[in-house]
């Protein structure tokens, strides 16, 4: 390590955060590390350690024709750490990639606490930091930090994010319940059938169901991947039916037949002995959450070891301020990212984590930027970030919307996809060799 290159500092030890300052101090890049806990927790937080994952377990689908999938697979061959202890603390998810949360928090703690270029700070900072360094405060970054981002870029948008309920394995009534994934594909969801009167019986109570009140916006924005389950259920009688509670793919072995809707459960840690409800996030105060969500077939009598809750987000107006490697035009060397910059999600943040870990110790080391492109997701996620135009800028997970597509391509969906994929890992892997940005293989070809 130089000792004439700058101390970098980086802001909030979440996925973004320890994946940029991992970055950095992977290149011989000094690193100063600040987080607030266990000093001051945000609403949402619980744990002393980093990385906390507040929404789900999940890190969803690891099939390279998803397009988190594809994410996951660019990050993994780039070094990621974010990827190297979510695949050590995993849980069985089907063809999702889930993690224990507790463990994943420990490994990632453990890491960055022992690597030898990364000083740990705890504490709160309150103003925006000199260059070099990156801000990765959070979505529910508040107080005098968020006046000073919003004094820097101008007024901050808002919207609303909820959180599903966790439930206690031995609460459960497995004689409703069956194990099973979509198409056949493990045994590691549980699924909760519903017939049609068990399902209009349910959606009834729950669209009337009394929310806890929101204190800081009267009309809350709220992103659609997280959405409230009784918000969506408003939109319609059978909105759920084809959404969350989809039955396409399952078989109720007792009856052969597929249910009229399913409620699935994920496991929340390795010993099965928690589970969250899939796509279950929510407003509901704790007394009608236990009400409404009692009525679901097997789970009458669970316990809530976790009730949903509901916090705000904060996410900066970003196309046009930074850019694709998340830098600020306004002032180079400045870098935002995770959620604040408008990407939705935990591979998302890790990713935009990632970008400006890796553009920063460039720079410091007197090299140029690498331009990942339109072509690889984790390039296309930076430029929607920088380059959306727009009338109204909204939280993105990634996806193959909007990554490039193909000069004819074929018509089948998932074979355009796999297509895609491999492009995508091509260019991956050529740029890893190029600049020695080389992390692991874990996937050698597309499903």
């Amino acid at each position: 390590m130089s000792k004439n290159k700058p101390k970098v500092s980086v802001i909030g030890a979440g996925l973004a955060g320890c994946e940029a300052a991992y970055q950095l101090a992977e290149r011989g890049i000094a690193v100063s590390l600040y987080e607030m806990k266990p000093e001051k927790f945000s609403p949402a937080h619980k744990l002393n350690g980093f990385c906390e994952l507040v929404c789900s377990n999940s890190l969803r689908s690891d099939r390279l024709q998803n397009g988190a999938g594809l994410l996951k697979e660019e990050m993994r061959r780039l070094g990621s750490i974010v990827m190297q202890c979510a695949e050590e603390s995993r849980v069985p998810a089907g063809g999702a990639l889930a993690v224990d949360r507790d463990i994943f928090s420990e490994l990632v703690t453990k890491r960055l606490s022992e690597h030898e270029n990364i000083t740990i700070e705890h504490g709160e900072v309150t103003s925006l930091p000199d260059a070099p360094a990156i801000v990765a405060t959070g979505p529910l970054t508040d107080g005098a930090m968020l006046e000073a981002i919003e004094a820097f870029f101008g007024e901050g948008l808002h919207f609303y994010d909820a959180v599903a309920p966790v439930i206690s394995a031995e609460s459960l009534d497995m004689s409703k319940i069956f194990e099973g994934s979509r198409y056949e594909r493990g045994n590691d969801y549980l699924n909760c059938p519903m017939d049609k009167e068990e399902y209009f019986t349910f959606i009834n109570n729950l669209i009337t169901a009394e929310t806890a009140p929101l204190h800081e916006f009267e009309t809350p924005r709220v992103f659609e991947g997280c959405m409230p389950i009784e918000v969506m259920a408003k939109r319609g009688p059978m909105t759920l039916a084809y959404g969350p509670l989809k039955p396409v793919g399952i078989v109720d072995p007792r009856t052969g037949k597929r249910p009229y809707a399913v409620v699935q459960l994920r496991k929340e840690n390795n010993e099965a002995t928690l589970y969250n409800i899939v796509g279950f996030q929510t407003n509901l105060k704790f007394g009608e959450q236990k009400r409404v969500f009692g009525m679901i077939p097997g789970l009458e009598n669970a316990e809530f070891v976790r009730y949903g809750v509901m916090h705000r987000n904060t996410f900066i107006n970003s196309p046009g301020k930074l850019t694709p490697w998340f830098e600020c035009m306004a002032k180079p060397g400045l870098y935002f990212a995770g959620q604040m910059t408008g990407v939705e999600g935990y591979i998302e943040s890790a990713a935009s984590g990632m970008l400006a870990g890796i553009d920063l110790a460039l720079k410091l080391n007197g090299e140029q930027s690498v331009d990942f492109g339109s072509k690889t997701a984790i390039g296309a996620l930076g430029r929607y970030v920088s380059c959306y135009n727009g009338s109204d800028f909204q939280p993105m997970n990634i996806s193959f919307g909007i990554i490039e597509g193909l000069s004819n391509a074929p018509r089948n969906k998932q074979e355009r996809y796999t297509l895609i994929a491999e492009r995508s890992l091509g260019i991956i892997d050529s740029i890893a060799e190029r600049t020695g940005l080389n992390g692991a293989k874990t996937a050698t070809e597309c499903e």
